[in-house]
């Protein structure tokens, strides 16, 4: 398999410096652009209420292939890698919708971005409601426990 490589278009600044897995609603992050790309990159984000973030989980160094109970919680059934979103991942890309709260300059104020100081942005993109999913959403139960105060 080849490999891909995907500079940084971004970086997060955020109070958080280490990964928290709960409790990540009140807190306003920011996005910088990074210098080589100018303001005018984000011209017209500000008519989105919401963007997509893909990040890199730079800090995580291990990587799940196979599977294991979320959170390492035996309550919950094992699962592969690709039925959860934790950050040990063969690619170890992030991915998470926040609020758009404003835009400065080459920086994006944000809510509910699950990442933390330091991590690179491997992509910015506005949410359109037409990609949002069509019909209802359906997930397993213990999904909505290991969430209940991610947010």
């Amino acid at each position: 398999m080849a490999n891909i490589i995907l500079p940084p278009v971004a970086y997060i600044r955020h109070i958080r410096k280490e990964p928290n897995d709960d409790n990540w609603s009140g807190i306003e992050s920011t996005i910088e652009l990074i210098d080589e790309l100018p303001a005018l990159s984000l011209d017209g984000i500000e008519a989105f209420s919401h963007l997509e973030i893909l990040y890199s989980f730079h800090k995580s160094e291990k990587e799940l292939p196979g599977s294991e109970h979320p959170r390492e919680n035996k309550e919950f059934p094992k699962v592969g890698i690709f039925a959860q979103r934790k950050k040990d991942r063969p690619n170890h890309i992030g991915s998470t919708i926040v609020q758009l709260l404003r835009r400065e300059g080459k920086s994006l104020f944000v809510k509910n971005l699950d990442s933390i100081d330091g991590t690179p942005v491997l992509d910015i993109k506005p949410v359109f409601k037409e990609f949002l999913p069509k019909g209802e959403v359906i997930q397993p139960e213990w999904v909505s426990i290991l969430m209940k105060n991610y947010w």
